[in-house]
């Protein structure tokens, strides 16, 4: 089974948890990380934004990106939120097994 991480931007560290534990309960994923306080440069319907954010990084399989998305984007307070998926090309065989057991529906 393919193992992926997903990286999703949120507008705290509250919302962050919210949308982590959303993701965990309803085992969309094994485990989420996050990291707050980080700062985000961009361009947004052409104005500059220097914001303070929060990162998650989750850790599930890639079949359950497409509810992954769903359930984030119904949670997410951004109208375009940052979700993106990076495989896993290898890792401990004992950790990825666990992320798979944990997300079996």
């Amino acid at each position: 089974m393919k193992i992926v991480m997903a990286y999703i931007t949120t507008s705290d560290t509250d919302e962050a948890r919210k949308i982590g534990r959303v993701l965990v309960e309803s085992k969309l994923v094994a485990c989420v990380n996050i990291f707050s306080d980080m700062n985000s440069m961009y361009v947004w319907k052409g104005q500059f934004q220097d914001d303070h954010e929060a990162v998650m990084i989750a850790k599930t399989t890639q079949d359950k990106v497409p509810m992954l998305i769903e359930t984030v984007k119904a949670n997410h307070s951004y109208e375009c939120p940052c979700i993106v998926t990076l495989p896993v090309a290898d890792g401990y065989r004992g950790f990825l097994d666990w992320i798979v057991e944990q997300v079996k529906s």
